[in-house]
């Protein structure tokens, strides 16, 4: 953490602009614990005493500013307009979104070097960042494979079709050959996308249930010779150490009383839920589920660049419109990417927009010269 400034001594008067800004700050802490209250009201158990705990912080923050203020605590402005955003969210998408905004946002208090809030309100927006980025990361795993099939599959299909009809157009053909051009990418695409991720998700569920362990000790247990028998070897290949082996070989042979729960027969990996196994097949999601979504996904954002010759356009019109609604399109699912990561919903964006924009670049570029060659 840096060094906190020396606050200015008791008594002081306050300067119209520190009125102003410690103003700003009350509304934006209002807003804050508003935003979390919110969340606090969609979930239960302990995310909702989490959420409702950071609402309570950000109120001791209210103070600090209203005993600053005095009789200027009142008529206060609006809270920033990226927390006004958050509000909205909060009410309309629920938390997996607003929570990777809020945690950029916690990440850039500026109390830390303000002279008027204390080191431990720095130190509380530091903290709070991490509780935020944790809760966001639950809300993150629990984004099933079909959402992340959508996002990348609509992704690929605006950033693979127009690449294909900014190279075909660069051969010279007409615009009916890049519309079938277009419609024929846009089909193979998605097949291929669905057919893909169906295989990686079944893939990856099948290897899951391999990995799992079974029942077959508590079966097994009740008949096996208590002087010769391989239930430690049984642990021990699951990872567990010799010591633990031994206790849960004894506890499956009735020398100890057996919790009877095979998921805690392997080691717990960081990030498992206290209170049981790690759901991977729900953080996998279905394959049938990821297939559709990335068939679908990917055929909506194959059909965008070739709409304007859909519609009868021609030549540098449909050229244009083209990469101005892909363009637009990239920008939207960048953003939806940097949201999900928790970084710049902005950089994310323009990074997409200058990949695809790039990859249509290069193939009307090779396109053309193709066209030449067989001129």
């Amino acid at each position: 953490m840096n060094s906190h400034p020396t606050p200015e001594p008791a008594g002081t008067p306050p300067t119209p602009k520190q009125i102003r800004r410690w103003r700003k700050y009350l509304a934006d802490e209002i807003a804050e614990a508003t935003l979390y209250e919110q969340l606090a009201r969609r979930k239960s158990g302990e995310e909702r005493q989490i959420l409702l705990g950071l609402a309570a912080a950000e109120k001791r923050h209210q103070e600090h500013w209203r005993q600053l203020l005095g009789p200027h605590a009142h008529k206060l402005p609006g809270p920033s307009v990226h927390r006004v955003l958050l509000g909205w969210m909060a009410r309309i998408f629920g938390s997996v979104f607003v929570l990777a905004l809020a945690q950029r946002a916690e990440g850039e208090s500026p109390y830390d070097q303000d002279l008027d809030a204390t080191r431990g309100m720095a130190a509380d927006e530091e903290i709070h960042e991490e509780v935020v980025r944790a809760l966001a990361a639950r809300g993150r795993e629990k984004l099933s494979g079909g959402f992340r099939a959508a996002v990348f599959g609509a992704n690929d299909g605006l950033v693979s079709n127009f690449a294909l009809i900014m190279g075909m157009g660069g051969t010279g053909v007409g615009a009916t050959v890049v519309l079938m051009s277009g419609v024929a990418g846009l089909l193979a695409g998605a097949l291929s996308m669905a057919a893909g991720e169906f295989i990686s998700v079944r893939s990856q569920r099948e290897l899951l249930d391999a990995t799992r362990p079974t029942q077959v000790t508590l079966r097994a247990a009740p008949d096996l010779d208590f002087d010769h028998n391989e239930l430690v070897l049984v642990y021990r290949a699951r990872g567990l150490s010799e010591e633990d082996a031994e206790h849960r070989a004894l506890e499956r042979l009735g020398v100890f009383e057996c919790d009877c729960r095979p998921e805690l027969s392997y080691p717990r990996t960081q990030g498992e839920a206290a209170e049981g196994s790690h759901n991977d097949h729900g953080v996998v999601g279905s394959a049938w589920t990821a297939a559709g979504s990335s068939f679908g996904f990917f055929a909506v954002g194959a059909l965008i660049p070739i709409l304007p010759y859909l519609f009868g356009a021609t030549g540098w019109l449909a050229v244009g419109v083209s990469t101005a609604l892909v363009g637009i399109a990239l920008l939207g699912t960048g953003a939806v990417v940097g949201l999900l990561s928790g970084a710049s919903p902005l950089k994310r964006a323009l990074r997409q927009l200058a990949i695809g924009l790039g990859a249509a670049a290069i193939t009307y570029a090779l396109g053309s010269l193709l066209g030449v060659t067989v001129a």
